[in-house]
């Protein structure tokens, strides 16, 4: 039976033009900007200095301005789209903030990520920030772009208006003809949402809203979030991209999303009793080792930290005992991990199991 040709002349016209505008392209400069990846954990408490502790790829800064607990949250705006956010808690107040103090949610940015934006030209593409956040403390708040390569800054304001509703902000930056970006892995931009900021950071008289070197004025006006236990700020969707309008946010899949994120973090975890095999070394009889080829290579080599269950590894039926990790050769698509047992195994067996437990590669920026 002959098959019928299939006109196909006018099949791009009757698809809409929206479908088509928002195809997958990785315009959004943000990794994880929907929150849905949290690796590390959804919870942190008694954060009182800077780390990563819970969602992908955003880093929580704290200097010297209370104590705070970060989620990743599934309250988010209605009907947009999103399953979870990033919710920041202050659970020990500071009220009265000292000069240099300061509380920020940012993500830092490989400058070989960037090449297309043509900073520092007289090409230079403008930014445009999009996001949903709330709050219960309405008033004035700073997004803050920074080139970490060329010390410059940026700022733009945005205010809550209604306490404990979802708002869409939208915020341009305009494009910096002067300084360039490194074309590597390391930093080179960094997108900043301020929560706190002491005097030295926001005591000029106005706003810098134009790139230019960093001052005193790159986040005045700015609430202090941490004036009271009570309070709490919620963000979700944050796509920047080049131009000057936001488009739709761009939704990943989850498992793009979690493989741009392993370029950053990796956390293995134990299945069941036995973990990971340790063999035998072949140059010495007293340590084991284990060797894994990472499915994501890694942005850089990244750090190694061990949270096997009680530090113990076992021979197969036969009893635990405590081992002590001696060493890890890493470099950003492989891991040996060596480990010395308390007894010698030499005679005995020549491949040792885990016993549960984690460890995690930490290659961020």
């Amino acid at each position: 039976m002959a098959l019928s040709k299939i006109d196909t002349t006018n099949m791009i016209e009757d698809v809409p033009q929206s479908k088509l505008d928002n195809n997958i392209n990785f315009r959004n400069i943000i990794i994880n900007g929907s929150m849905d990846i949290a690796q590390r954990g959804t919870s942190a408490s008694s954060l009182t200095s800077t780390s990563y502790p819970t969602v992908d790829r955003f880093q929580f800064q704290v200097g010297s301005a209370g104590t705070w607990s970060v989620e990743q949250s599934s309250t988010v705006p209605s009907g947009q789209g999103f399953a979870k956010s990033t919710k920041i808690d202050c659970t020990t107040a500071d009220a009265s903030l000292g000069a240099s103090d300061y509380v920020i949610l940012n993500q830092n940015i490989e400058g070989q990520n960037l090449q297309y934006l043509k900073k520092g030209t007289s090409s230079a593409e403008s930014l445009t920030c999009s996001f949903w956040v709330r709050s219960n403390k309405t008033g004035t708040y700073i997004c803050e772009i920074a080139d970490d390569d060329n010390v410059r800054q940026i700022s733009r304001s945005y205010t809550i208006n209604s306490a404990d509703t979802w708002e869409k902000k939208t915020l341009t930056f305009v494009g910096d003809t002067s300084g360039t970006l490194d074309n590597d892995n390391a930093t080179s931009l960094q997108l900043l949402f301020w929560l706190a900021a002491g005097s030295n950071l926001s005591g000029g008289s106005s706003l810098k809203t134009s790139w230019g070197s960093t001052t005193n004025e790159r986040v005045v006006g700015q609430v202090n979030l941490a004036d009271s236990t009570s309070n709490e700020w919620y963000i979700t969707g944050i796509q920047l991209e080049a131009g000057t309008t936001a488009s739709d946010f761009e939704f990943l899949p989850h498992d793009v999303s979690l493989n741009r994120c392993k370029r950053y973090f990796q956390k293995f975890n134990s299945s069941g009793d036995e973990f990971l095999s340790f063999h035998q070394s072949k140059r010495d009889v007293n340590d084991y080792i284990c060797n894994i080829t990472l499915e994501n290579q890694m942005r850089a080599a990244p750090s190694f930290t061990s949270n096997f269950v009680s530090n113990h590894i076992h021979k197969r039926f036969v009893a635990y005992e405590s081992f002590t990790v001696t060493g890890s050769q890493i470099n950003e698509q492989c891991v040996a991990i060596k480990v010395a047992p308390s007894s010698d195994h030499k005679s005995t067996i020549s491949t040792c199991y885990g016993r549960g437990g984690s460890f995690e590669l930490n290659a961020e920026l």
